[in-house]
């Protein structure tokens, strides 16, 4: 038998060959023939072929297709000189009517079958196994000498008849400091899965046990390994078991058909993709362009300004609003509040900012299809409803908005909220907002800018971002412009230092992620546009979809229409005016938000912003 060592350096022709000797003492081809193409191989019937491309093509994260043969012909000559599928592989599976009865070392048994049958060649992860080395990345199943740990996730593909299986997913344990290198490494690789498709915790994925794959070898973490999941072709098979079709073949798991193909094709990225950190528990990271992610950073900087001269800018932590808004975007379900009764005196008490951000935030969450709700003060509850109502007739809101209360009335009152009956593993929202919402001070009271303790009007909301810190996956945001509103908890030793009366107003609550701008309303609009980016971004959109199912950028134009527009935010601004909803700093029952003029200024904004 030829021995291992140096195979991984012989040319695709020679070890085809070798293999096609059988005398190789190997159970897969991870490492083998250094930068060239890999490749999963499906073998269905001719009745069933144009289905399973149309398959393929829906899921091309996991299906890339190389190469599709006509029936009966067992070579590809696009992608090997001198090949025969029938003995090419190390291994095949046989299936008969969606169940596996065995594994064979050649085809050519069933030469007489295959004359009606069409072979599917499909890109593999381990073409890009020397990329990642050439980026200094340590591949530990290599290391171990076995073979990929692959796994079934939970998550559906996109399903053509008689076409459905879930995601098959490898893993490869990556250290945490290499994770961009390895993003970078993979995703201009498309035919070979591209990109990662989730960087974190397993169970997100629906994975229980790293320890138990479905197909392949454990290939253990070291200390300070993330576990990195790439789209699989072995999702193939999976879709192959459950057409059961009367016969069927594939590679077995590991043990891919070698193609003559360099990985030299590849698509140059608008910069590099970034790799951010979104939840410790459980750990999750998100991928963004650089493009994308430049553009959020602008965001930023254009609502950090300080019209007001209360110091924000030692509040302000950079890159806070890619944080949250990778987060939310991430999010199935969002609960936002806002409602901050500096207004004491006066009936209604609220100030005019807050809600038209919680709106915008609102408006673009409804567009992107994802479930949202409002938590607001009982005592404020008609209002709400009504200033929602009108936001749909003024086409700000697609459709009303649930509008919710609070109250405590026992210790595991948030946790009944937030969760069902009371479950933390069974969270009703992902992503709770607070924007310009009355945060509570270490000593238990709420404060306004002037230090006046407005107590009395505020539901105990903040509980239920304290309460989000025990729920796993949940995250949450903080959106102020003083110091004294929910969530600035994080920042609340600059709050004390730098901003008037802080020692007293400072809010003790902390959110994940804290946005600091000029104005609560800016970090609402910028929130916004920064989801809408996001979607927009085809790095961050196919690893919100894990690579299947077809892009979303088609739908680009509802989501754009969802922005917040000057027209839209007037038309808003003067309903709540009509409602005396009032001017944070004055009082003033003008079209002014903050003591700071409508036009010319928060219009300008929003028109910088968009």
């Amino acid at each position: 038998m030829l021995l291992t060592r140096g195979l991984k350096s012989l040319l695709p022709h020679v070890l085809r060959r070798v293999i096609r000797c059988n005398r190789l003492s190997i159970s897969n081809t991870s490492g083998m023939a250094e930068g060239y193409r890999q490749a999963n191989v499906v073998i269905l019937h001719k009745s069933l072929a144009d289905d399973f491309e149309k398959f393929c093509r829906a899921n091309d994260g996991p299906l890339p297709l190389l190469y599709r043969s006509q029936p009966g012909d067992w070579k590809c000559p696009s992608l090997s000189s001198d090949s025969d599928i029938r003995t090419d592989c190390l291994q095949y599976r046989i299936y008969e009517h969606g169940a596996c009865t065995g594994s064979l070392k050649s085809l050519k048994e069933y030469s007489e079958q295959l004359k009606d049958m069409v072979t599917f060649y499909l890109g593999c992860s381990f073409s890009f196994e020397k990329a990642i080395q050439n980026a200094g990345i340590p591949i530990r199943n290599i290391e171990q000498k076995c073979n990929v740990s692959m796994y079934k996730t939970a998550g559906p593909c996109y399903s053509v008849s008689p076409f459905c299986c879930n995601l098959v997913v490898t893993m490869r344990p990556i250290p945490e400091s290499k994770l961009k290198a390895a993003v970078l490494a993979t995703c201009e690789l498309e035919e070979a899965h591209g990109a990662p498709i989730h960087i974190g915790d397993p169970g997100l994925l629906g994975i229980q046990d790293l320890s138990k794959p479905d197909y392949g070898d454990p290939v253990p973490l070291q200390h300070g390994d993330i576990p990195v999941f790439w789209a699989c072709g072995v999702t193939g098979v999976e879709a192959v078991i459950n057409c059961k079709a009367p016969l069927a073949f594939t590679h077995s798991p590991g043990c891919m058909f070698i193609t003559d193909i360099k990985n030299d094709n590849i698509r140059p990225l608008r910069g590099d993709p970034q790799v951010h950190c979104i939840s410790q528990d459980p750990l999750h990271f998100s991928i963004v362009s650089a493009e994308a992610a430049q553009k959020i950073k602008t965001l930023e900087t254009l609502i950090g300004v300080d019209p007001g001269e209360r110091g924000i800018i030692h509040l302000q932590r950079q890159d806070e609003l890619l944080k949250a808004c990778l987060a939310i975007s991430h999010a199935r379900s969002v609960l936002i509040t806002t409602g901050f009764p500096t207004h004491f005196t006066y009936e209604p008490p609220e100030e005019n900012d807050g809600p038209p951000g919680a709106l915008a935030i609102a408006a673009i969450l409804q567009a992107l299809e994802k479930e949202v709700a409002i938590v607001t003060d009982q005592r404020a509850m008609a209002l709400n409803k009504k200033i929602i109502e009108e936001a749909v007739q003024l086409g700000i809101l697609k459709k009303p908005i649930p509008l919710l209360s609070y109250q405590r009335e026992s210790a595991d009152s948030a946790l009944m909220f937030l969760c069902e009956n009371g479950n933390p593993g069974r969270p009703r929202f992902d992503h709770l907002i607070a924007i310009e919402r009355a945060g509570m001070a270490a000593d238990g009271n709420y404060y306004n800018a002037r230090k006046v303790n407005i107590k009395h009007l505020v539901d105990p909301i903040d509980e239920l971002f304290l309460a989000a810190q025990t729920i796993p996956g949940v995250t949450t945001t903080g959106v102020g412009d003083g110091g004294n509103e929910l969530g600035m908890g994080k920042v609340k030793d600059a709050v004390k230092k730098h901003i008037k009366n802080g020692d007293v107003i400072a809010c003790d609550v902390e959110a994940d992620f804290t946005v600091v701008a000029g104005v609560s309303n800016w970090g609402g609009y910028a929130i916004a546009c920064a989801l809408y980016l996001l979607r927009a971004c085809e790095v961050h959109e196919r690893y919100l979809r894990n690579g299947v199912g077809f892009p979303q950028l088609p739908k680009k134009e509802g989501w754009l229409s969802a922005l917040p527009s000057v027209p839209k935010e007037e038309k808003l601004l003067k309903t709540l005016v009509r409602h005396g909803v009032r001017s944070g700093k004055t009082a003033s029952l003008e079209m002014e938000v903050d003591g700071l003029p409508f036009y010319n200024t928060h219009s300008l904004m929003i028109e910088k912003l968009l």
